[in-house]
């Protein structure tokens, strides 16, 4: 079976927006995003609301950048990392739009961009899509590890998760285009340690990318960059082992957000960022002006989730992970 979707209908992005916190702030893309909150808590009581008031002021500022409002907008499909996507759901319920929630892990904003345009593919009367991705570093460490205040060491090879969130509004007008998606597949990332996320991804990222090539017959040099989620540097590492052989010069146009959105000379953040946000943001607020500009005409983005919990990690079952891609291009029409 085929697994690359070539869309027929020309799906581009209308307006898309990063929102993050003091980290990211102060980060190489901080002055790239929309909005910072140097406090994280975005006005809220807990993290785990600030969360879904984040992802609630992104869509509010693509939204403004767009000159739509919440009524324009057929369907959202939007995801988190907290139990149930309840920071997605108590975010965006006021908008009253019709939503899909998406749980991917780390893989979430690709996942949610692939299924909005699907969507949008096959239904001529959806005119307007939106996507919303967010993941808040103290609901996260709260949940899947412990909390902040605990004060905890972390391995070497874990990452930070990041407080950031990224939204896009799909339509009809727009200088990128979504061109074609790909699902990933489940793939073992031969270890069960939840602080080395990166290795566990990196496994299903080779395998999404080494297929789309076979099944294509497109080649790596037709593409300015081929943009992981959030392997960080070890996982990083591991994919270039795999592909080393496999995709001519994989290594001078990959780029992975999770060595993008810090910086890892001036914080410690480890082996990189994590968190579903991550990949949202950096697509927001780097890649996406990058490709709007013509800067750069093509490339190939795919975020990586490591698919676990705190009860799988605790029983010692492997994780897996998953690397949906969607390809995108500039259109010079516009």
């Amino acid at each position: 079976m085929k697994r690359i979707t070539e869309l027929k209908r020309d799906i581009r992005f209308v307006s898309f927006s990063a929102v993050g916190g003091y980290e990211e702030g102060i980060g190489p893309l901080g002055k790239n995003f929309d909005i910072i909150d140097n406090s994280g808590k975005f006005g809220q009581k807990t993290w785990e609301l600030a969360e879904g008031e984040m992802g609630r002021i992104c869509l509010n500022t693509s939204f403004t950048k767009s000159g739509l409002s919440h009524t324009d907008i057929d369907i959202i499909v939007a995801g988190d990392l907290q139990n149930q996507c309840v920071a997605t759901s108590l975010g965006l319920a006021s908008f009253g739009i019709p939503y899909i929630g998406v749980y991917g892990a780390c893989s979430t904003c690709t996942e949610s961009l692939m299924i909005l345009s699907s969507f949008m593919n096959s239904n001529p009367d959806i005119k307007y899509g939106a996507a919303v991705t967010t993941s808040h570093n103290s609901a996260a460490e709260r949940q899947f590890r412990t909390p902040i205040e605990y004060g905890g060491q972390r391995s070497p090879s874990a990452q930070w998760t990041s407080t950031a969130a990224g939204s896009f509004i799909l339509g009809d007008r727009g200088k990128v285009r979504i061109s074609s998606y790909m699902p990933g597949r489940i793939i073992d990332g031969v270890t069960s340690d939840g602080s080395n996320m990166g290795a566990a991804m990196a496994f299903a990222a080779a395998d999404t990318i080494k297929s789309y090539f076979e099944e294509s017959g497109e080649k790596s040099d037709e593409f300015d960059y081929i943009i992981t989620g959030d392997l960080g540097r070890v996982g990083s590492d591991i994919l270039y082992d795999i592909l080393k052989n496999e995709v001519f010069g994989f290594e001078t146009i990959h780029r992975d957000c999770g060595l993008i959105l810090y910086d890892s000379e001036k914080k410690d953040v480890h082996s990189g960022a994590s968190g579903c946000g991550t990949s949202a943001s950096v697509l927001a607020s780097h890649f996406l002006p990058m490709l709007e500009e013509g800067k750069i005409k093509k490339i190939l983005f795919l975020s990586t989730g490591a698919l676990m919990s705190p009860s799988s990690l605790l029983q010692g079952e492997s994780i897996y992970g998953i690397a949906p891609l969607i390809k995108l291009e500039y259109i010079e029409d516009i």
